[in-house]
């Protein structure tokens, strides 16, 4: 009698041309974002790995990427993102995928090329994120609507700042003045019925009652 084959589990696998909020957070809630400098780093990282193959180093792109036309910023890319909000110790992402594994293989590279930045500028080893990111499909226009009033709203229920639009690290700014932001990375406007609504009312008035939200949730939730 032979001896049969066992195959491992598959992870899950994510299913292309659908929309998910992709979630990940440091090892033990460690700050892994602290200052400025490491914002704008995990922000160009997640612009340069949107493409499949990059015709170009990171190092060069950080030096050219305002040279680019927008149209050459998204041809190849894997993933369309459409919102984002960097926090301390964690990260989301709403992000739909174009391509097969597309979603795996851009959070992959995001994260060790952050890893990497992060070891070598903080003189530390060993990993840097809770192991494999957390992903929820976003199955309407509605869920994903106050998805991005949520993520976006992060940074003042964390009480960093007092309202979203003074947290850099965030696509808010993008969805407040659009095609005006000097180099934007989000395409929501395929996805969101921007047109003749109120994006920065309908985040403002939500506040109070989010952060009550997070409250009653510290309260009841064994961190």
């Amino acid at each position: 009698m032979g001896y049969k084959t066992i195959m491992p589990l598959r992870k899950e696998m994510l299913v292309t041309g659908e929309v998910y909020h992709i979630f990940n957070k440091s090892i033990a809630g460690f700050k892994i974002f602290n200052n400025q400098a490491d914002f704008s780093r995990i922000v160009d990282v997640i612009s340069y790995y949107q493409k499949e193959k990059q015709p170009i180093s990171f190092s060069n792109f950080i030096k050219i990427k305002h040279g680019f036309s927008q149209k050459s910023l998204t041809e190849g890319i894997v993933v369309e993102i459409i919102a984002y909000c960097i926090m301390p110790t964690h990260i989301h992402l709403i992000l739909k995928q174009l391509k097969n594994n597309g979603i795996t293989a851009f959070i992959g590279n995001i994260l060790n090329s952050y890893t990497r930045y992060f070891n070598i500028k903080y003189n530390r080893k060993g990993p840097l994120w809770q192991g494999r990111f957390k992903n929820v499909i976003v199955e309407n226009e509605e869920q994903l609507l106050h998805l991005t009033r949520y993520i976006h709203l992060n940074p003042v229920t964390g009480y960093l700042v007092n309202k979203p639009e003074e947290w850099s690290a965030s696509s808010y700014k993008e969805y407040l003045s659009g095609d005006s932001v000097e180099y934007p990375i989000c395409n929501y406007s395929d996805f969101l019925p921007m047109v003749d609504f109120s994006y920065k009312k309908f985040v403002d008035d939500h506040i109070s009652y989010q952060k009550e939200v997070v409250k009653i949730k510290d309260l009841i939730v064994e961190n």
